[in-house]
């Protein structure tokens, strides 16, 4: 694909939201700002106090506000306050920006010092904050703005300074910022005063281009610090109240509120029990304080009429309250809404309502399932996939892992202790349930934690271990096998992600308490096998292997027998109990589906870049091999298609076990945005082919692996090197994307298909899926009788 963009693209970026800026159309004066995907401008029409008053002391500071980072910011007192001295502590307003530079606006908030140093960042309003798509979530995440407070004894407003002789550090001071509109540019005054008495101990004025204003608003601690440190010796802490906004250059957009119901999960399942169809939803809150109300109440509509089903408890480290319904009409979609009654500090009730639909069973009819994987936030709020997958109207979403990121939302991992830990998890996948809880909200949805959603690199999990000293002192989180983050934290991890999830086949939890999820579904009459793929997978350090060093010296072609052992775990022997009795069990469904982290193959040659090759990578599912043969040996029996992620690199392959081609063939789907790309050349290598498919794509055919494992590559979205500074633009070059297979039960085959980013799914282009795709394959040739050629 050429960098250049055709009027085609254009247009297509157009749609998802791209600042015109970026297809070389600029406007230098602009009038209105786009802050998000409502077309439907509403003015602010009436001056907007912040709640902090009347809520009650927690973490979570409100739906109408996002917090960098949550776990800094706590409701105490009537007030918001950092309990870090680290550099740019934000919180921005969601539901109010900057978008009218013909319109006025006056901000004003009360700042006081919990904490002084002489390395003081000061405290300030921040506005026109915005990313290159200047979009209200992605504006939450951008460090920099137009800024108005003060530091020190300084008064400052833009470059501008202005000394405040007469301010001691423990002064309450109250900042109002006002902005009236000239010709092109704004008029903006700060003026400061004691919050006690109102006196004015100074002001400010400047001139300012009207694209530095337009975009989020934001109060800020430590403004003129660095974020990067989670905390600066010697620096300040603050305490901000009474924040007020108001004036005709902001926008009113009720619902870009996030929270206090955050997202919603479910799930629907024939148990083949007396219990019939089982429905599971999990309803996701921010952390709330003990004060607050601690229950979710669910409601299906009933013939008109709203039927409570009960209250659900919220869990104090996850924050999800998950209900259970047996004996689910499954012949009817079904409306729900789930509600959450916050409780104020004068004794009222505020409720919060999110809603959504319990689809029917698809049975009769082909099921349509959404396969989704690796979310860098780089792309976020990936608003091209989340628009398309909507209007593919999924029976089913499946995200495979990598929900997070390690690097979410900036200001670093917490390790330990298990409480802070779980707060800076939580607010990186919240960002996860930000972008697509309008898809889950509708759909039963699968979803799978992988090694970034427990913040590592890699994970070897080696049956719920602790990484050893060894691998803990060297800072590294992808190189040895066991877990690094505290058991407590890991069972967050699995309840947020999974608690919405059928029933595990085994509930007995691995080593040191960490849970365990691994289940069957039928649904529509598929059957699906929910594996968790690294949970008990040996570390590379029982090798003695350096991972990104060992074997870097040696002939792409040889097989190094040092690599494996029969004693190594892949799927370990308690999920391949499982997979042996669910293969033979195919009570209510007709077809197969295994659904796991990552593909049982090395289908990758380069990374991260298309010149540098590794060769092996340790961290794929085709290591260690004898565990990854058993495992392929074991789902050949089932006729199964696997679906999977991970690995930053669609492909469709089938697994090779005794000889080519003889079992599962296995989709791997695009990853939503791909962080770290990587690249199948395997032909630029000199690896030997057999057999390449009729359409003759160059990288496929039969091959072996660096393990020595057989498959089949049928199809690979080898992508470019993303270098565009647009960031939709630059995960469409790295191919970004997502995937979706349809399973027709009659026919007894599944239609594979790998789209494109930056693409409209209704318009019939047929350059919107990967090369090689879409596929159909009949059922049988998950055991090698084969029609494809």
């Amino acid at each position: 694909m050429k960098n250049e963009l055709t009027r085609r693209s254009a247009l297509k970026l157009a749609a998802a939201g791209i600042a015109t800026t970026a297809i070389g159309c600029q406007s230098t004066m602009p009038t209105v700002a786009t802050t998000g995907t409502n077309n439907q401008r509403k003015i602010l029409e009436t001056k907007i106090n912040d709640p902090w008053s009347n809520t009650h002391d927690r973490v979570w500071i409100g739906g109408e506000y996002w917090a960098n980072p949550m776990e800094n910011w706590r409701v105490h007192n009537g007030a918001v306050e950092c309990q870090s001295t680290g550099g740019n502590r934000s919180i921005h307003s969601l539901v109010h920006q900057l978008v009218d530079a013909s319109g006025e606006f006056n901000i004003s908030v009360n700042v006081s010092r919990l904490e002084y140093g002489e390395n003081d960042g000061g405290a300030a309003i921040r506005i026109g904050v915005k990313s290159d798509l200047n979009e209200y979530r992605s504006n939450c995440f951008v460090q920099k703005g137009y800024d108005a407070g003060f530091v020190k004894n300084q008064l400052v407003l833009g470059q501008k300074t202005l000394n405040l002789p007469n301010l001691n550090w423990q002064d309450e001071v109250q900042l109002t910022l006002i902005g009236k509109p000239r010709v092109g540019v704004y008029e903006v005054e700060l003026q400061a005063r004691l919050a006690k008495t109102q006196q004015l101990i100074g002001r400010l004025n400047e001139h300012v281009a009207s694209d530095k204003i337009l975009g989020n608003v934001a109060i800020v601690s430590n403004f003129k610090s660095s974020s990067e440190k989670m905390s600066i010796p010697g620096s300040s802490r603050y305490r901000f109240s009474d924040w007020t906004i108001a004036g005709s250059a902001f926008n009113h957009q009720p619902e870009q509120k996030f929270g206090p119901i955050l997202w919603t999960m479910y799930t629907l399942n024939d148990s083949r029990s007396d219990e019939g169809f089982v429905m599971k939803l999990s309803v996701l809150t921010g952390p709330m304080g003990k004060d607050d109300n601690q229950t979710i109440e669910l409601q299906i509509e009933n013939e008109g009429a709203w039927q409570s089903l009960g209250f659900a408890k919220l869990d104090p480290d996850a924050w999800t309250a998950t209900f259970r319904i047996a004996n689910w009409n499954e012949k009817k979609e079904i409306k729900y809404r789930a509600i959450y009654r916050e409780k104020l500090k004068n004794g009222e009730q505020k409720p919060d309502i999110y809603d959504g639909i319990i689809k029917s069973n698809p049975v009769g009819r082909k099921l349509k399932l959404a396969a989704l994987t690796c979310q860098n936030d780089y792309a976020y709020p990936y608003a091209p996939v989340a628009e398309n997958v909507e209007k593919m109207n999924p029976d089913l979403v499946f995200f495979s892992g990598d929900q997070i990121y390690e690097s979410h939302g900036g200001f670093g991992v917490i390790r330990k202790p298990a409480q802070p830990a779980i707060l800076n998890y939580l607010r990186m996948y919240y960002q996860f349930g930000w972008a697509f809880r309008d898809v889950m909200r509708n759909a039963p949805t699968v979803c799978l934690p992988d090694d970034h959603d427990v913040m590592q690199g890699n994970l070897w999990g080696e049956n719920g271990a602790q990484m050893s000293d060894e691998g803990l002192a060297s800072g590294r989180s992808d190189a040895w096998g066991g877990y690094i983050q505290p058991v407590r934290m890991i069972n967050t991890v699995h309840k947020t992600h999974t608690s919405h999830m059928p029933e595990p086949y085994d509930k007995e939890a691995s080593k040191r308490g960490i849970s365990v999820y691994y289940c069957d579904m039928v649904y529509g009459d598929v059957g699906f096998a929910i594996l968790a793929d690294r949970q008990w997978k040996s570390g590379p350090d029982q090798l003695n292997i350096e991972v990104g060093v060992s074997g870097q010296g040696e002939d792409p072609g040889y097989i190094n027998p040092a690599y494996d052992r029969a004693d190594l775990q892949l799927l370990g022997a308690r999920q391949e109990a499982f997979l042996e009795q669910w293969g033979k069990d195919f009570r209510g469904h007709k077809m197969k589906a295994v659904l796991s982290q990552t593909v049982l193959a090395s289908i990758c040659t380069h990374q991260p870049r298309p010149d540098r090759y590794l060769k092996y990578d340790f961290d794929s599912n085709g290591w260690p091999a004898t565990a990854r043969n058993k495992a392929v040996e074991i789902m050949r029996q089932t006729k199964a298609l696997h679906i999977c992620g991970d690995t930053h690199l669609p492909t469709l392959s089938q697994y090779g076990l005794h000889e080519q081609r003889d079992s599962n063939w296995a989709f791997c789907g695009p990853a939503i945005a791909v962080g770290w790309p990587r690249f199948w050349l395997p032909d630029v290598v000199g690896l030997p082919i057999v057999n390449r498919p009729e359409h003759a794509l160059p990288q496929t055919g039969e091959y072996l692996d660096s393990f020595g494992n057989k498959m089949y590559i049928y199809a690979a979205g080898i992508p470019e090197v993303g270098k565009a500074a647009n960031r939709y633009i630059k995960a469409h070059q790295k191919g970004s994307g997502f995937g979706f297979v349809t399973f027709d039960t009659q026919a007894k085959t599944y239609k594979i298909e790998a789209y494109k980013f930056l693409i409209d799914v209704t318009d019939g282009d047929p350059n919107n899926q990967f090369a090689g795709w879409p596929v159909v394959i009949h059922q049988d040739e998950n055991i090698g009788q084969n029609k494809l050629s």
